[in-house]
């Protein structure tokens, strides 16, 4: 075994913290080609710039995400077929009962669970299912015309029958299920709602641990109105109620649940009801909540089958989370038969948060506060010796953070905890919102790394080293080092000690985390790159990139670096090398760390795996994605490697179309939001970048790698020329302040239009058209 020095440049360690401090710290960096000035080209001195934005109306929304709804002329008969509906609570998903000539809605909610924590994520404190509508036709259905509008998020369209037509509308709004269907010809339209048992998931792969005992049967009754309840009491304390309501054509249903209350569920089920009113007046609110989402970023690209997945993922993730609500468990909010009916905090819910960034969407940021609203717990999960100082969490909770975590030296996996937090610390990035670094990151992260603290211990060659623990599921634990928590200490110390300084924080720990950056042990390596950890060669095909984490997406180790490059590829280049595990995210990440290398034809092949059907777990139908049980995270971080391919801001600079695929000559991205709480507008035509616009919501120093060649542009919207340093490499430092914004061009100034681009790869409408 030999080991790779840690190698985190000066200049590119000084960048970063440039970017964090908010000064002018990027005028001093090394590699400045020349003196602050001011960029011009002629006859742009005076000339006030403003973007034409072509998606402003509600008539052009609603024109292009027609053109990425998805579509149904066959009747659905598995969940990862069928349409799937949610409000980031409550969730539907619609496909035909089994075995029956009938119509499922399912009726699942994210803060259904079990509360007896003796008996594990798995059984005590899992998702708990709730049950089922059935829509029952008079004929036998013979075809089925559906569109799900991403614009209204709504599933609208045709049941046809030997006896007549269903004409149906469905959507969820304020934890209300809210169904509408006219019935024509000799139909009508019979409504069932069947409860399902108050136990896990988990069942269909294993037996009840020893001593458990079934939740209670559910009760019914019905209320003075006519609304039925469906009362579901837990042996653990609590109750789920689930009320639904037929008036008309309409059909309105909600799930509350209390915990420890076993009577709130059941007053906040009715009350939801009362506030739908009717399908008109949920839809009025509903619609407008969806249509004020849409217009916060764009981006259009040429291959139709890819735009209309990406718009998808974002109509998906907004369908499953809303900051201050449950986060997400492995299936979202649309629970079915899994093995993994829970939280799992080693990959799954790490890659299912990273797309809101981008996309301009912190709303969405259900993780962020359930590590807020949750410290005591992660402080419960430690052993008792280490609860004065450390956090943590083991790989599976219930929507709380409610897991025990092993201690190194045991093979435990550790470094979960850690590795969420680089989530909320890209919501800071992106934010700039102190008060998230102030309340959360820094008393949290520093309690998560104060637990490694206690464990690293100096070795005979000076370096500290970390006992036995686990790289997320690679079946061989190396006896000491493992690169999955070596790449998180790093990052989480030097992430302290920038926060303190941000924070104006004076901690008694700084001596040690920046002694703990000197002498930790180097990551192992061997010839075929980055190992699993000391004495542990990456020997057989492993579906997690833990080893990798340096890379992606902590970047300690990047493309920057020009002496690690053959490192990185190598890695990369062995981890796919051995066959035989991989998953859809295997590909979703080697095509964002193919991304950060530039290499964006080798990014898109990887992606475009998992959209193979001959692979073994490709990308379903509806997008959705399953395995041993469906999991949501994967497709959600196929549009993070789309992002990735569009614009990065690692290190303190913005990449603008970083790794474009060749084929993809034009492209339009706007208001994509950044690291440091940028805004970025580009267009790209005929392989050329025509334009850059860059606004600036916090005032941070403003490195951009703008990928355009001659003479540069660079004009603040007032038509004043912006001042800037040429920093080298294609990078500009742009003095931007809040508030303000930049365009930067070449050549006399661009048309500055905002529109969709030409589709120049067709492609069917997911779902089954």
């Amino acid at each position: 075994m030999t080991s790779q020095p840690e190698r985190h440049s000066q200049p590119a360690r000084r960048a970063v913290l440039g970017t964090a401090l908010g000064g002018a710290a990027a005028a001093a960096l090394p590699g400045t080609a020349h003196a602050e000035e001011p960029m011009t080209s002629p006859g742009a001195v005076g000339r006030p710039w403003k973007l034409r934005d072509a998606m402003t109306t509600d008539g052009a929304w609603a024109r292009f995400l027609h053109d990425q709804d998805l579509r149904w002329t066959r009747l659905p008969t598995l969940w990862y077929e069928g349409p799937f509906l949610g409000d980031g609570q409550l969730g539907s998903m619609i496909y035909q009962e089994p075995g029956a000539n009938q119509i499922r809605f399912t009726v699942q909610h994210g803060r259904v669970q079990d509360h007896r924590p003796e008996f594990g994520s798995g059984w005590g404190t899992c998702r708990l299912p709730v049950g089922h509508l059935t829509l029952e036709p008079a004929g036998t259905i013979t075809a089925v015309d559906w569109r799900l509008s991403l614009w209204n998020a709504e599933l609208t369209g045709t049941v046809t029958t030997t006896a007549g037509t269903l004409t149906l509308a469905a959507l969820i709004h304020d934890e209300v299920l809210a169904v509408r269907v006219k019935a024509t010809g000799g139909e009508r339209a019979i409504w069932t709602f069947h409860p399902e048992e108050a136990i896990s998931p988990r069942k269909i792969s294993e037996a009840p641990p020893t001593g458990y005992t079934a939740n209670p049967a559910w009760t019914t009754r019905t209320t003075s109105d006519g609304t039925e309840q469906v009362l579901q009491p837990l042996t653990g304390g609590g109750q789920t109620a689930t009320a639904h309501r037929r008036t008309g054509d309409d059909l309105l249903l909600s799930v509350g649940h209390s915990h420890p209350s076993g009577t709130a569920a059941e007053a906040d089920s009715l009350r939801n009801l009362r506030r739908a009113k009717s399908y008109s007046t949920l839809r009025s609110r509903h619609t407008d909540w969806w249509h004020a989402f849409y217009r916060k970023s764009f981006v259009s690209f040429p291959d139709q089958r890819l735009q209309s997945f990406h718009w998808i993922q974002l109509y998906k993730v907004a369908s499953a989370s809303r900051a201050g609500g449950p986060v997400m468990a492995t299936s979202g909010p649309w629970l079915e038969p899994t093995p993994w009916p829970a939280v799992w905090w080693n990959l799954n819910v790490q890659l299912e948060y990273w797309l809101i960034h981008g996309f301009n969407h912190p709303e969405l940021d259900s993780l962020a506060t359930t590590l807020r609203q949750n410290q005591e717990q992660l402080i419960a999960n430690v052993p008792d010796a280490y609860r004065a100082d450390s956090s943590g969490i083991g790989r599976s909770s219930d929507m709380f953070a409610n897991r025990g975590v092993g201690r190194p030296g045991t093979g435990a996996e550790t470094g979960d905890l850690t590795w969420a937090l680089h989530n909320v610390w890209l919501s800071y990035r992106h934010s700039m919102d102190k008060s998230l670094l102030r309340d959360t990151i820094y008393p949290v992260l520093r309690r998560a790394i104060n637990y490694y603290l206690h464990f690293l211990t100096p070795g005979s060659d000076g370096k500290l080293h970390l006992p036995s623990t686990l790289s997320p599921e690679y079946p061989v634990v190396p006896p000491q080092d493992t690169n999955y928590d070596l790449a998180l200490i790093r990052w989480g110390c030097q992430t302290l000690l920038d926060s303190a300084q941000l924070l104006g924080i004076e901690d008694e720990l700084t001596p040690r985390w920046q002694e703990v950056l000197a002498r930790l042990t180097p990551y192992p390596v061997d010839a075929n790159g980055f190992m699993i950890g000391a004495d542990t060669p990456y020997a057989q095909s492993h579906r997690h990139y833990s080893h990798l984490l340096m890379v992606y997406p902590l970047y300690l180790v990047n493309w920057d670096q020009p002496e690690n490059r053959d490192l990185i590829t190598k890695s990369l280049v062995h981890w796919h090398a051995l066959t035989g595990a991989h998953r859809g995210y295997s590909y979703t990440g080697a095509a964002s760390m193919y991304a950060m290398s530039g290499d964006g034809d080798t990014a898109i092949t990887y992606l475009r795996k998992f959209f193979d059907p001959t692979t073994r777990y490709p990308c379903r139908a509806n997008t959705h994605y399953t395995e041993a049980g469906p999991v949501i995270e994967t497709p959600l971080s196929a549009s993070q490697s789309l992002h990735d391919m569009f614009c990065q801001s690692w290190g303190g600079v913005i990449r603008v179309f970083p790794a474009v695929p060749s084929a993809w000559a034009d492209l339009t991205l706007h208001n994509f939001r950044t690291e440091g709480a940028f805004l970025v507008s580009a267009v790209r035509k005929a392989g050329t970048t025509r334009f850059i616009r860059v606004k600036s919501l916090a005032g941070e120093p403003l490195k951009l790698r703008h990928g355009l060649t001659g003479h540069l542009t660079a004009v603040l919207d007032d038509g004043t020329p912006a001042r800037t340093h040429d920093l080298g490499d294609g990078t500009l430092a742009i003095d931007l302040p809040r508030g303000r914004e930049v365009l930067v061009h070449t050549g006399s100034r661009p048309d500055l239009s905002i529109a969709p681009v030409a589709v120049s790869e067709p492609g069917p409408a997911w779902g089954l058209p």
